[in-house]
């Protein structure tokens, strides 16, 4: 008879808290991002020689070739939303989050690994995009300030308190 063991369950790494960032202070690099994109986008342009009524297909191959995907998820209650974003492959010294009333920005820089060279360092390529680039609308208001931004096993989960909308609100007469 085969003996049987138990087996421990792996646990989860800890969750790491994310400061936030100001808005405004992602705003160049976002710019930045899509400024590659739209060059990205016009050189697919151009090798179709210049043939038009492509455009949003030649962006959408542009994203797909600079920034990795990010799924989203979202639930919410009457009190708080929560948001899961999907950053796996990354830490949280290559993102930085900002979280504004009706919107949340994700931005990721993945650090590429270096090799050494006689004449200086050549950076690896892949084709594996090394940026994120991901905005998340909110259909309901939230207090940036009382947000919890945690990093855990490769997902980015946003508790979001939501905000009062009506403070005059009243339980229902008995």
């Amino acid at each position: 008879m085969k003996s049987q063991r138990a087996s421990k369950p792996k646990s989860d790494p800890p969750a790491v808290r994310l400061s936030l960032s100001n808005p405004a202070d992602l705003q160049p690099k976002m710019q930045q991002m899509q400024l590659a994109i739209a060059r990205r986008a016009h050189e697919l342009f151009e090798a179709r020689g210049g043939e038009h009524e492509h455009d949003l297909e030649d962006w959408f191959r542009a994203e797909c070739e600079l920034l990795c995907p990010v799924s989203v998820s979202m639930s919410e209650s009457r009190n708080e939303i929560s948001v899961r974003a999907s950053v796996v492959g990354f830490d949280e010294t290559e993102l930085e989050v900002s979280i504004e009333p009706h919107r949340i920005t994700i931005l990721g820089n993945k650090q590429t690994s270096g090799m050494k060279a006689e004449g200086g360092t050549i950076e690896q390529t892949g084709s594996h995009p090394h940026q994120i680039l991901q905005v998340v609308h909110l259909a309901t208001e939230v207090m940036p300030e009382r947000a919890v931004v945690e990093l855990q096993a490769g997902v980015l989960k946003f508790e979001l308190p939501a905000a009062a909308t009506n403070e005059f609100e009243t339980a229902p007469a008995a």
